[in-house]
């Protein structure tokens, strides 16, 4: 699934830019199609720096910008958003409101609260949230 929805992303975020500009993108799916399946086998082998290098390679040419990235709530439920929370947690910050970690985890942002009350997921000292380590750590156990 995980190859699927990479190939999918770089063709609509991609490749369909440039062949409404340039008519004809030549051989640029298929070649897609085989990095999207490259991409997906580093992000869910067992070389942790090889995953992180995948995934920023790939966060850096399909959402680039001057913001950091962020994506909504949603994103993080996707076979994408779940490699990227277990592999590195959020890519751009340190913590996370509940209901981005609440999409991390697959559970409701009560959960989240209910799992931060009960010393399971670490609360963020510098104002609301959830530290994005406990939340990666909850994942990765």
């Amino acid at each position: 699934m995980l190859a699927e929805q990479l190939a999918t992303i770089i063709r609509t975020r991609l490749l369909d830019p440039l062949e409404i500009l340039f008519d004809d993108v030549g051989d640029l799916p298929s070649r897609a199609d085989a990095v999207a399946r490259q991409l997906a086998a580093a992000m869910e082998g067992d070389d942790d720096a090889a995953a992180v290098h995948a995934i920023a390679r790939l966060v850096g040419a399909l959402y680039p910008g001057d913001a950091p990235f962020d994506p909504p709530a949603e994103w993080w439920r996707t076979p994408l958003g779940q490699v990227v929370a277990r592999r590195m947690g959020h890519p751009a910050t340190t913590a996370v409101s509940y209901s981005v970690a609440g999409a991390m985890l697959g559970v409701t942002k009560q959960g989240v609260h209910d799992l931060v009350r009960r010393g399971k997921l670490e609360r963020n000292a510098d104002g609301g949230g959830v530290t994005v380590d406990s939340v990666r750590a909850r994942l990765t156990t």
